[in-house]
């Protein structure tokens, strides 16, 4: 149980991504502190070890097997879910990143990837702002990344889409506010995640990433999930539209 315990008790969170490797260990954290998760991931392998992990919290694991891509499908479990209670908290944390020259992608791909790692962020904001807005709160956390520093090449579409979710982040707080809706972003740095792949030498990049940071050490997910539950938590209900970095230093602004 986590030392959060009770923190979150009663709230049901709809989390995108929420087995894979940022997603598992926060998912775990929002049990702990007594949250009821509606974890959208597509990953049968992840999904298995999220729900072994939980045991005895997995009655408030409800896992939804949706490909994000799929616009229809995806409403449709979105209704289904906001049916049944109010969402308090969303998390657009679901993202994919191939990796290539901006002129080899297709513009099938540019928009598979916008629809996953941005359109089903403002699917899942719709379908839960009613009940936030009735209810007089509500929170938003939004997943970008340290790449929208401009540090990387050959991810255009993966950089475009976290910069959407950035601008997304401001508008939503200037809009919601009034209703006691917070919106936040985390922009995570370099993470130890299936991420990493993409990266030819993980040797000379794990020493580039090390040399760059204030703290030396590789960050953890327990890192990502402390930033998520305090964003989501009563604590944080005067701050509204912050990016957060959660970099360890590599940044500083």
């Amino acid at each position: 149980m986590s030392a959060a315990s009770g923190t979150m008790s009663g709230r049901r969170v709809l989390y995108t991504g929420a087995a894979g490797g940022l997603g598992h260990h926060t998912t775990l954290e929002l049990l702990g502190a007594g949250a009821e998760v509606l974890a959208l991931d597509y990953d049968a392998e992840k999904i298995a070890a999220l729900e072994t992990a939980a045991g005895g919290m997995a009655g408030r694991l409800q896992i939804v097997r949706c490909d994000l891509s799929d616009r229809s499908a995806l409403e449709a479990e979105l209704g289904r879910l906001a049916a049944a209670g109010t969402i308090d908290v969303v998390l657009n944390n679901a993202a994919i990143y191939p990796s290539k020259p901006f002129e080899d992608y297709s513009m099938d791909e540019h928009d598979r990837i916008h629809a996953i790692n941005v359109s089903a962020a403002l699917s899942s904001v719709r379908a839960a702002l009613p009940g936030m807005r009735d209810r007089g709160w509500g929170r938003i956390v939004n997943v970008t990344s340290i790449t929208l520093t401009g540090h990387w090449d050959n991810l255009v579409p993966y950089i475009q889409s976290k910069g959407a979710l950035l601008g997304l982040t401001r508008a939503w707080a200037r809009e919601f506010g009034q209703w006691g809706i917070t919106v936040n972003a985390i922009a995570p740095g370099a993470f130890p995640t299936d991420a990493e792949k993409i990266h030819p030498d993980p040797e000379a990049y794990e020493r580039r990433i090390l040399d760059a940071q204030a703290i030396k050490r590789r960050g953890a997910p327990k890192d990502i999930a402390a930033a998520m539950l305090f964003l989501c938590s009563d604590r944080a209900g005067f701050i509204t539209g912050q990016s957060l970095a959660v970099n360890g230093g590599w940044t500083m602004d």
